[in-house]
C-alpha cells in the first residue's frame, strides 16, 4: 500500500507510471504482478504474487541459528535465478536500486528465487541515476558517494547478496555508518 497523500503530482505520476512498467514484467525470477486499484482516494495497492517461502533473509538466519550453511547447489540455484532477474530489469533500463536478502522471496519448495519489492525501482532514462536509496549494507562505493550510478550499482548489490548466501553475513559490516562508509570505500570485507 502507498499512501499518495504524501506525495506531489509528479511523484504521483511516477509511481502510477512505473506500476504500469512492472506489470509488462512477466518473468519467472522477479516476484509477478497481479493488480493494482486504489482502495479510496489516497491510496495506492499493489498486488503481488505471493511467495510461500518467505525471503532470503529469514532462510540464512534459520542457517545461523542452526549453525550450518546453505547447501552449495541452492546457492547456484538462486545465484543464477537471480542473476536471470537482474538481466531482465537492465535490459529493460530498470535499475532496482534496492537489491538485499531481504527482497530475495523464496516459493514455498525453495525452487524459486526472485527478485521483489521493486518500489524503489528508477528506469534510467539517460543511463545514470544520482539518488541515494538502498540499504547502506548493500549499496555500491558510487552510491556511498553520492555519485551517479547505473546498472554496476545493482551488480554489486547482488554481489553482496551472494556473499552472504555463502558465509551467512554480509561483505561489509561496522558500527557505525560512517565506519561502514570506509569500509565499503576501501573494499575491505569483514
Amino acid at each position: 500500500k502507498v499512501r499518495m497523500t504524501t506525495l506531489s503530482e509528479k511523484e504521483k505520476m511516477n509511481s502510477l507510471n512505473e506500476v504500469r512498467l512492472l506489470a509488462s514484467i512477466n518473468n519467472p525470477c522477479i516476484i509477478g504482478f497481479k493488480e493494482v486499484f486504489f482502495e479510496d482516494e489516497q491510496t495506492l495497492c499493489i498486488v503481488m504474487e505471493y511467495a510461500g517461502g518467505g525471503d532470503l533473509h529469514d532462510l540464512i538466519v534459520k542457517h545461523k541459528k542452526s549453525q550450518s550453511f546453505m547447501n552449495e547447489k541452492e546457492i547456484w540455484k538462486f545465484s543464477i535465478q537471480l542473476i536471470l532477474g537482474l538481466k531482465t530489469l537492465h535490459d529493460r533500463k530498470i535499475l532496482h536500486r534496492d537489491l538485499k536478502c531481504a527482497n530475495v522471496f523464496l516459493s514455498k519448495d525453495h525452487s524459486q528465487a526472485k527478485l521483489g519489492d521493486l518500489n524503489v525501482s528508477k528506469v534510467a532514462k539517460n543511463e545514470l541515476v544520482y539518488t541515494q536509496t538502498g540499504t547502506p549494507y548493500y549499496a555500491s562505493p558510487e552510491v556511498w558517494r553520492d555519485m551517479p550510478y547505473d546498472n554496476k550499482s545493482d551488480v554489486w548489490s547482488l554481489g553482496c547478496v551472494l556473499y552472504e548466501m555463502t558465509t551467512l553475513k554480509p561483505p561489509f559490516r561496522a558500527e557505525d555508518m560512517e565506519g561502514l562508509y570506509k569500509k565499503v570505500l576501501r573494499g575491505n570485507l569483514t
